[in-house]
C-alpha cells in the first residue's frame, strides 16, 4: 500500500505496459502525473493545475490487455454528478482522500501520496520528536471497532455524511482521523434484501471491488470482535493479501476440526468434502469465494465467510462456490451432493 501511487519521472519503470499500444484512448508518457496501482489494474493520472485527472484507458495487469475507463451511470452513486468526461471528474474528491496522507480539501494538496505510516498511525510529528505509546494511535491497541475503521475507512464504498463539501462531491470519509469515530463521517453503502444495487448482490453480499468492509461488519466474525489485523498485516508479508499465514494455516489457527469455532466435523476433509490438499479443501475456496470484480474478469474474495449455497443463487444470482469450480455441473447437481453429505442439515441448504 505505501507503493500504490507513483511519480513516473522519479520510477521510470513503474508504468507496466508499453503506452504505443494503447489504442483505446492514447496518451503519452509525459501527460502521466501519476500511476495508481500494480497487482490487478495500473492507471493514469494526469495533472490540470492543482487537480489529477484519470486517463480513460487502463491497464489489466492480469490479462495484459488495455481496458476503458470511465465510471457509467448506475456503476457508483456519484456518476450523474459529474459531467461524462474523466477530465472533469478530478480524482481529489473522488480517489485521493483514500491513496494519500492528508489530503487537504482546500488547498488540493497532500502532506504524502500512498497510504504512509500516517493514514493509519494519525499525524505523528509529536511521537517522532518523542516516540511514545501514549502519542501515537494504534490500531493493534484499540478495541475491535476502532481498529477496524481504520481499514474500513478506505476499503468499503459509502458516501460522507456532509456532501458536497467545498463545492463538490466526495467518495471518501472527509475529516476522519484514525481513533475517531468513522460513523461520525462516513455511511457504508445499503442494500434492500432481495434488489441488487450498484454495489450489493441481492442477498447482501458485495460485488463491486472494495466491499470489504460493507462485507465484514455483518459478518460472524466482526460480532466476535476478529479484526482486519487478526488475519493481515498491512507491514506486508510475502503471503497474497498480505496475510499472516499462507492458506489454511492462518483459517485453522481458530477453526480446527472439532474445536467450538467449528468446523464440527472431525476432519477437514469431512467438512469441506473434498481431499485434503485439494483446491476444494481451501477454506477461502467455499468461504471466500472470488465473486467481486475489480476489472473485467478479475474477481477480488468476498469478506463475509458465509457459505453460498446453490439455492442462494437460484433465489438471488448471487454466484455460488460449488458451481464456480465445477463449471460443468449445475446447482442441482451442487444441492444433491450438499443435502446428502454426512451432518450436513437438509434445511440450511
Amino acid at each position: 500500500m505505501a507503493n500504490v501511487v507513483r511519480d513516473p519521472r522519479s520510477a521510470p519503470d513503474v508504468i507496466i505496459p508499453d503506452l504505443a499500444t494503447n489504442t483505446l484512448h492514447p496518451f503519452k508518457k509525459e501527460d502521466v502525473a501519476l500511476v495508481y496501482g500494480m497487482l490487478w489494474k495500473q492507471r493514469y493520472f494526469t495533472k490540470v493545475g492543482d487537480d489529477y485527472f484519470p486517463e480513460s484507458a487502463q491497464w489489466d495487469v492480469k490479462n495484459k490487455v488495455w481496458r476503458e475507463y470511465f465510471v457509467k451511470n448506475g456503476t457508483d452513486w456519484w456518476s450523474t454528478l459529474y459531467p461524462p468526461d474523466n477530465m472533469q471528474r478530478p480524482t481529489g474528491p473522488l480517489c485521493d482522500g483514500c491513496h494519500s496522507v492528508g489530503y487537504d480539501v482546500q488547498k488540493k494538496t497532500v502532506v504524502e501520496w500512498n497510504v504512509g505510516c500516517e493514514r493509519c498511525h494519525g499525524p505523528s510529528a509529536a511521537h517522532v520528536a518523542n516516540p511514545t505509546r501514549v502519542n501515537v494511535q494504534n490500531p493493534g491497541r484499540m478495541d475491535a471497532v476502532h481498529s477496524n475503521d481504520t481499514c474500513i475507512q478506505c476499503h468499503s464504498q459509502g458516501r460522507p455524511l456532509t456532501n458536497p463539501i467545498a463545492g463538490r462531491q466526495y467518495d471518501w470519509p472527509v475529516g476522519y482521523q484514525v481513533g475517531m469515530e468513522l460513523s461520525d463521517y462516513w455511511r457504508l453503502e445499503e442494500n434492500k434484501l432481495g434488489e441488487q444495487s450498484f454495489t450489493h448482490f441481492a442477498d447482501g453480499t458485495g460485488h463491486k471491488n472494495r466491499m470489504q468492509g460493507n462485507d465484514f461488519v455483518r459478518s460472524v466474525m466482526y460480532k466476535h470482535d476478529i479484526t482486519c489485523a487478526s488475519c493481515h498485516d498491512v507491514h506486508g508479508t510475502a503471503n497474497p493479501g498480505q496475510t499472516r499465514l499462507l492458506g489454511n494455516a492462518l483459517c485453522l489457527t481458530c477453526h480446527g476440526a472439532g474445536e467450538k469455532n467449528g468446523p464440527r466435523a472431525t476432519t477437514l476433509e469431512a467438512h469441506s468434502l473434498h481431499k485434503a490438499g485439494s483446491t476444494g479443501s481451501e477454506c477461502i475456496a467455499c468461504h471466500m469465494p472470488r465473486i467481486e470484480v475489480t476489472i473485467a474478469d478479475v474477481n477480488v474474495r468476498s469478506h463475509t465467510f458465509e457459505f453460498i449455497t446453490p439455492q442462494m443463487t437460484d433465489t438471488y444470482k448471487i454466484p455460488n462456490p460449488c458451481t464456480s469450480c465445477h463449471k460443468d455441473k449445475d446447482n442441482a447437481w451442487a444441492t444433491n451432493v450438499l443435502k446428502h453429505a454426512p451432518g450436513r442439515s437438509p434445511w440450511r441448504l
